[in-house]
Protein backbone atom coordinates (compact mmCIF):
# COMPACT_ATOMS: atom_id res chain seq x y z
CA UNK A 1 0.00 0.00 0.00
CA UNK A 2 1.48 3.45 -0.77
CA UNK A 3 2.51 5.43 2.03
CA UNK A 4 0.40 9.17 2.50
CA UNK A 5 2.40 12.00 3.59
CA UNK A 6 1.32 14.85 5.10
CA UNK A 7 0.87 18.27 3.46
CA UNK A 8 3.86 20.88 3.83
CA UNK A 9 2.95 22.85 6.78
CA UNK A 10 0.82 19.89 8.49
CA UNK A 11 2.73 20.10 11.54
CA UNK A 12 3.31 23.92 11.65
CA UNK A 13 0.13 23.76 13.96
CA UNK A 14 1.09 20.72 16.44
CA UNK A 15 -2.02 20.93 17.99
CA UNK A 16 -4.03 20.67 15.18
CA UNK A 17 -2.22 18.12 13.73
CA UNK A 18 -2.29 16.25 17.18
CA UNK A 19 -6.06 16.00 17.12
CA UNK A 20 -6.63 15.49 13.88
CA UNK A 21 -3.87 12.11 14.40
CA UNK A 22 -6.30 11.47 17.22
CA UNK A 23 -9.45 11.49 15.33
CA UNK A 24 -7.96 9.03 12.10
CA UNK A 25 -6.82 6.53 15.09
CA UNK A 26 -10.28 6.37 16.07
CA UNK A 27 -11.60 6.50 12.99
CA UNK A 28 -8.64 3.51 12.10
CA UNK A 29 -10.06 1.65 15.07
CA UNK A 30 -13.84 1.73 14.13
CA UNK A 31 -13.09 0.68 10.86
CA UNK A 32 -10.99 -2.29 11.92
CA UNK A 33 -14.15 -3.22 14.40
CA UNK A 34 -16.29 -2.92 11.68
CA UNK A 35 -14.59 -5.28 9.46
CA UNK A 36 -13.60 -7.78 12.13
CA UNK A 37 -17.44 -7.89 12.57
CA UNK A 38 -18.42 -8.14 8.43
CA UNK A 39 -15.56 -10.78 7.88
CA UNK A 40 -16.79 -12.97 10.72
CA UNK A 41 -20.55 -12.41 9.32
CA UNK A 42 -19.10 -13.60 6.06
CA UNK A 43 -17.70 -16.80 6.99
CA UNK A 44 -20.12 -17.71 9.10
CA UNK A 45 -22.74 -17.65 5.74
CA UNK A 46 -20.59 -19.95 4.01
CA UNK A 47 -20.51 -22.37 6.93
CA UNK A 48 -23.87 -22.63 7.24
CA UNK A 49 -24.14 -23.45 3.64
CA UNK A 50 -21.48 -26.03 3.95
CA UNK A 51 -23.41 -27.61 6.67
CA UNK A 52 -26.38 -27.91 5.02
CA UNK A 53 -24.46 -29.15 2.14
CA UNK A 54 -23.41 -31.81 4.17
CA UNK A 55 -25.67 -32.18 6.68
CA UNK A 56 -23.24 -32.16 9.67
CA UNK A 57 -24.65 -31.67 13.18
CA UNK A 58 -21.00 -31.07 14.50
CA UNK A 59 -21.24 -27.84 12.30
CA UNK A 60 -24.36 -26.51 13.14
CA UNK A 61 -23.08 -26.55 16.97
CA UNK A 62 -20.26 -24.59 15.43
CA UNK A 63 -22.04 -22.35 14.15
CA UNK A 64 -24.41 -21.79 17.34
CA UNK A 65 -20.96 -20.69 19.52
CA UNK A 66 -19.82 -18.26 16.91
CA UNK A 67 -22.97 -17.15 16.04
CA UNK A 68 -23.28 -15.95 20.04
CA UNK A 69 -19.99 -14.13 19.45
CA UNK A 70 -20.98 -12.42 16.34
CA UNK A 71 -24.01 -11.05 18.54
CA UNK A 72 -21.65 -9.46 20.89
CA UNK A 73 -19.21 -8.38 18.69
CA UNK A 74 -22.13 -6.53 16.39
CA UNK A 75 -23.66 -4.87 19.96
CA UNK A 76 -20.61 -3.64 20.40
CA UNK A 77 -20.22 -1.80 17.01
CA UNK A 78 -23.94 -0.79 17.51
CA UNK A 79 -22.97 0.97 20.92
CA UNK A 80 -19.92 2.39 19.54
CA UNK A 81 -22.15 3.80 16.80
CA UNK A 82 -23.97 5.66 20.55
CA UNK A 83 -21.05 7.42 21.07
CA UNK A 84 -20.63 9.10 17.73
CA UNK A 85 -21.31 12.72 18.99
CA UNK A 86 -18.53 15.48 18.68
CA UNK A 87 -17.43 15.53 22.18
CA UNK A 88 -18.06 11.92 23.12
CA UNK A 89 -14.17 10.72 22.76
CA UNK A 90 -13.20 13.71 24.82
CA UNK A 91 -11.98 13.51 28.51
CA UNK A 92 -14.72 14.44 31.21
CA UNK A 93 -15.56 16.84 33.79
CA UNK A 94 -17.58 14.70 36.32
CA UNK A 95 -18.79 16.88 39.36
CA UNK A 96 -21.19 15.54 42.25
CA UNK A 97 -23.62 18.03 44.82
CA UNK A 98 -25.37 17.02 47.31
CA UNK A 99 -28.74 18.29 47.98
CA UNK A 100 -30.89 19.70 50.95
CA UNK A 101 -30.13 17.05 53.91
CA UNK A 102 -26.56 18.24 55.47
CA UNK A 103 -25.05 15.28 56.21
CA UNK A 104 -27.11 12.28 54.87
CA UNK A 105 -26.97 14.05 51.68
CA UNK A 106 -22.94 15.21 52.08
CA UNK A 107 -22.37 11.20 52.93
CA UNK A 108 -24.44 10.03 49.59
CA UNK A 109 -22.09 12.45 47.54
CA UNK A 110 -19.24 10.88 48.90
CA UNK A 111 -20.78 7.17 48.15
CA UNK A 112 -21.35 8.64 44.81
CA UNK A 113 -17.98 9.83 44.38
CA UNK A 114 -16.88 6.24 45.46
CA UNK A 115 -18.87 4.36 42.65
CA UNK A 116 -17.37 6.91 40.16
CA UNK A 117 -13.86 6.35 40.72
CA UNK A 118 -14.24 2.25 41.24
CA UNK A 119 -15.73 2.72 37.71
CA UNK A 120 -12.96 4.53 35.82
CA UNK A 121 -10.57 2.35 37.38
CA UNK A 122 -12.43 -0.60 36.06
CA UNK A 123 -12.29 1.11 32.81
CA UNK A 124 -9.08 2.17 33.09
CA UNK A 125 -9.64 5.61 32.39
CA UNK A 126 -7.13 7.66 34.23
CA UNK A 127 -8.36 10.55 36.49
CA UNK A 128 -7.35 13.68 38.36
CA UNK A 129 -9.32 14.97 41.73
CA UNK A 130 -9.40 18.46 40.56
CA UNK A 131 -11.58 19.91 43.60
CA UNK A 132 -12.92 18.31 46.67
CA UNK A 133 -14.39 20.24 49.23
CA UNK A 134 -15.27 17.79 53.06
CA UNK A 135 -18.61 18.34 54.74
CA UNK A 136 -18.83 19.77 58.18
CA UNK A 137 -19.35 16.04 59.84
CA UNK A 138 -18.97 13.69 57.15
CA UNK A 139 -19.22 13.56 53.81
CA UNK A 140 -18.41 16.08 51.22
CA UNK A 141 -19.96 19.60 49.68
CA UNK A 142 -18.42 19.49 45.92
CA UNK A 143 -16.08 17.29 43.93
CA UNK A 144 -14.70 17.95 40.54
CA UNK A 145 -13.06 15.00 38.53
CA UNK A 146 -11.26 14.99 35.48
CA UNK A 147 -11.57 11.90 33.71
CA UNK A 148 -8.87 11.27 31.05
CA UNK A 149 -9.57 8.62 28.03
CA UNK A 150 -11.25 7.53 24.79
CA UNK A 151 -15.21 8.26 24.94
CA UNK A 152 -15.08 9.05 28.27
CA UNK A 153 -17.34 11.88 28.30
CA UNK A 154 -19.36 9.61 25.81
CA UNK A 155 -20.21 7.27 28.83
CA UNK A 156 -20.48 9.39 31.79
CA UNK A 157 -22.89 11.84 30.07
CA UNK A 158 -25.18 8.81 30.85
CA UNK A 159 -24.85 9.74 34.92
CA UNK A 160 -26.19 13.34 34.43
CA UNK A 161 -28.97 13.87 36.69
CA UNK A 162 -29.96 13.54 40.15
CA UNK A 163 -29.21 10.11 41.98
CA UNK A 164 -31.92 9.18 44.63
CA UNK A 165 -30.77 6.93 48.12
CA UNK A 166 -33.19 5.31 50.23
CA UNK A 167 -31.70 3.88 53.56
CA UNK A 168 -31.46 3.74 56.95
CA UNK A 169 -29.53 6.90 57.81
CA UNK A 170 -26.27 6.09 59.97
CA UNK A 171 -26.18 9.40 61.83
CA UNK A 172 -29.49 8.67 62.94
CA UNK A 173 -29.64 7.41 66.37
CA UNK A 174 -33.47 6.36 66.09
CA UNK A 175 -32.42 4.34 63.08
CA UNK A 176 -35.34 5.75 60.92
CA UNK A 177 -35.47 5.53 56.97
CA UNK A 178 -34.12 8.90 55.94
CA UNK A 179 -34.26 9.80 51.87
CA UNK A 180 -31.24 11.83 50.57
CA UNK A 181 -30.47 13.16 47.03
CA UNK A 182 -27.40 14.24 45.00
CA UNK A 183 -26.78 15.92 41.40
CA UNK A 184 -24.25 14.97 38.63
CA UNK A 185 -23.30 17.07 35.89
CA UNK A 186 -20.91 15.83 33.29
CA UNK A 187 -19.11 18.36 30.78
CA UNK A 188 -16.56 17.59 27.94
CA UNK A 189 -13.52 18.31 28.15
CA UNK A 190 -12.62 21.19 25.69
CA UNK A 191 -10.10 20.61 23.23
CA UNK A 192 -7.40 24.48 23.58
CA UNK A 193 -8.32 25.12 19.49
CA UNK A 194 -11.63 25.22 20.51
CA UNK A 195 -13.13 29.14 19.62
CA UNK A 196 -13.65 30.18 23.38
CA UNK A 197 -12.75 33.74 24.45
CA UNK A 198 -12.15 34.86 27.04
CA UNK A 199 -11.72 38.16 27.98
CA UNK A 200 -9.75 38.31 31.62
CA UNK A 201 -11.03 41.48 32.31
CA UNK A 202 -14.59 39.38 32.60
CA UNK A 203 -12.48 37.41 35.19
CA UNK A 204 -12.62 37.62 39.53
CA UNK A 205 -9.86 35.93 40.32
CA UNK A 206 -9.53 35.26 44.20
CA UNK A 207 -6.75 33.11 46.03
CA UNK A 208 -7.37 31.20 49.55
CA UNK A 209 -5.66 28.59 51.52
CA UNK A 210 -6.48 25.42 50.70
CA UNK A 211 -8.34 23.33 53.19
CA UNK A 212 -9.24 19.74 54.17
CA UNK A 213 -11.79 17.56 56.36
CA UNK A 214 -11.68 19.33 59.85
CA UNK A 215 -10.58 21.88 59.19
CA UNK A 216 -7.13 21.46 58.72
CA UNK A 217 -4.98 23.54 56.36
CA UNK A 218 -3.31 21.26 53.24
CA UNK A 219 -0.65 24.28 53.02
CA UNK A 220 -0.50 27.60 54.73
CA UNK A 221 -0.28 29.41 51.47
CA UNK A 222 -3.01 30.78 49.47
CA UNK A 223 -2.62 28.39 46.40
CA UNK A 224 -6.38 27.57 46.02
CA UNK A 225 -8.27 29.32 43.32
CA UNK A 226 -11.42 30.27 42.46
CA UNK A 227 -12.38 32.01 39.38
CA UNK A 228 -15.92 34.11 38.46
CA UNK A 229 -16.95 34.43 35.22
CA UNK A 230 -18.80 38.46 35.81
CA UNK A 231 -20.94 38.36 32.56
CA UNK A 232 -21.96 34.57 33.06
CA UNK A 233 -21.83 34.32 36.59
CA UNK A 234 -20.41 30.90 36.42
CA UNK A 235 -18.27 29.79 39.31
CA UNK A 236 -15.51 27.21 39.18
CA UNK A 237 -12.80 26.33 42.21
CA UNK A 238 -9.63 24.40 42.35
CA UNK A 239 -7.45 23.42 45.72
CA UNK A 240 -6.11 19.88 44.58
CA UNK A 241 -2.73 21.47 43.74
CA UNK A 242 -0.48 22.89 46.18
CA UNK A 243 0.93 25.31 43.30
CA UNK A 244 -1.41 28.61 42.54
CA UNK A 245 -0.21 28.45 39.32
CA UNK A 246 -1.37 24.29 38.64
CA UNK A 247 -4.91 25.16 40.33
CA UNK A 248 -5.46 28.71 38.23
CA UNK A 249 -5.23 26.10 35.22
CA UNK A 250 -7.18 23.41 36.25
CA UNK A 251 -10.33 26.36 36.99
CA UNK A 252 -9.56 27.36 33.57
CA UNK A 253 -10.09 23.94 31.85
CA UNK A 254 -13.25 23.81 34.01
CA UNK A 255 -14.58 26.92 33.02
CA UNK A 256 -13.43 26.72 29.52
CA UNK A 257 -16.19 23.63 29.02
CA UNK A 258 -18.92 25.37 31.07
CA UNK A 259 -18.63 28.34 28.68
CA UNK A 260 -18.38 25.93 25.44
CA UNK A 261 -21.33 24.43 27.03
CA UNK A 262 -23.12 28.10 27.32
CA UNK A 263 -22.20 28.31 23.70
CA UNK A 264 -24.05 25.59 22.55
CA UNK A 265 -27.04 26.61 24.21
CA UNK A 266 -26.80 29.93 22.32
CA UNK A 267 -26.11 28.57 18.81
CA UNK A 268 -28.86 25.68 19.71
CA UNK A 269 -31.09 28.43 21.04
CA UNK A 270 -32.87 25.57 23.59
CA UNK A 271 -31.29 24.38 26.74
CA UNK A 272 -28.36 22.68 26.88
CA UNK A 273 -28.63 18.37 26.91
CA UNK A 274 -26.18 18.67 30.04
CA UNK A 275 -27.57 21.50 31.32
CA UNK A 276 -31.48 19.57 31.17
CA UNK A 277 -30.14 17.58 34.13
CA UNK A 278 -30.26 20.41 36.24
CA UNK A 279 -33.63 20.37 38.26
CA UNK A 280 -34.05 21.05 41.42
CA UNK A 281 -32.26 18.15 43.68
CA UNK A 282 -35.26 16.56 45.35
CA UNK A 283 -38.54 14.38 44.88
CA UNK A 284 -39.57 13.62 41.45
CA UNK A 285 -36.51 14.81 40.05
CA UNK A 286 -34.32 11.95 40.31
CA UNK A 287 -33.03 10.18 37.25
CA UNK A 288 -31.96 7.09 39.56
CA UNK A 289 -32.97 5.29 42.63
CA UNK A 290 -30.83 3.42 45.03
CA UNK A 291 -33.04 1.81 47.62
CA UNK A 292 -31.02 -0.02 50.70
CA UNK A 293 -34.12 -0.45 53.08
CA UNK A 294 -36.72 -1.88 53.27
CA UNK A 295 -35.37 -3.28 50.13
CA UNK A 296 -32.48 -3.73 48.25
CA UNK A 297 -32.97 -1.78 44.23
CA UNK A 298 -31.07 0.30 41.79
CA UNK A 299 -33.82 1.40 39.32
CA UNK A 300 -33.13 3.75 36.44
CA UNK A 301 -36.14 5.75 35.54
CA UNK A 302 -35.09 6.53 32.25
CA UNK A 303 -34.59 2.78 31.68
CA UNK A 304 -36.38 0.94 33.54
CA UNK A 305 -33.36 -1.03 34.14
CA UNK A 306 -33.23 -2.43 37.63
CA UNK A 307 -30.97 -4.68 39.70
CA UNK A 308 -31.27 -6.26 43.46
CA UNK A 309 -27.30 -6.13 43.36
CA UNK A 310 -27.30 -2.89 45.11
CA UNK A 311 -23.57 -3.66 46.76
CA UNK A 312 -22.30 -4.28 43.20
CA UNK A 313 -23.35 -1.44 41.76
CA UNK A 314 -21.91 0.80 44.42
CA UNK A 315 -18.81 -1.19 43.46
CA UNK A 316 -18.92 0.99 39.84
CA UNK A 317 -20.71 -2.12 38.09
CA UNK A 318 -23.08 0.74 36.37
CA UNK A 319 -22.43 -0.37 32.62
CA UNK A 320 -26.08 -2.13 32.82
CA UNK A 321 -27.52 1.67 33.20
CA UNK A 322 -25.52 3.61 30.97
CA UNK A 323 -25.57 1.04 27.98
CA UNK A 324 -29.39 0.94 28.32
CA UNK A 325 -29.40 4.78 28.20
CA UNK A 326 -27.06 5.47 25.32
CA UNK A 327 -28.87 2.28 23.51
CA UNK A 328 -32.04 3.05 24.44
CA UNK A 329 -31.89 7.30 23.99
CA UNK A 330 -30.61 9.67 21.48
CA UNK A 331 -27.20 10.82 22.79
CA UNK A 332 -28.19 14.07 22.10
CA UNK A 333 -31.91 14.81 23.23
CA UNK A 334 -31.97 13.57 26.74
CA UNK A 335 -35.42 12.40 26.17
CA UNK A 336 -37.33 9.12 25.60
CA UNK A 337 -37.63 7.58 22.11
CA UNK A 338 -41.37 6.94 21.39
Amino acid sequence: MEKISAKPGFWDDQEKAQQLMREISSNKENVTLYSEVDGKHVDLVELLELAKEEDDEQIFLEIQKDFVSLEKNVAQVEFQDMLGGKEDANNALLTIHPGAGGTESADWAQMLMRMYLRWIEEHSFEHEVLDLQAGDEAGIKSVTIEVRGKYAFGYLKAEAGVHRLVRISPFDSNSRRHTSFASVFVYPEIENNIDITIDTGDLRVDTYRASGAGGQHVNKTSSAVRITHIPTNIVVQCQSERSQHRNKDSAMKILMARLYQLKKEEENEKLSKFEKGKKEIAWGSQIRSYVFHPYSMVKDHRTNVETGNVQSVMDGNIDRFIEAFLMGEDAWDGESKK
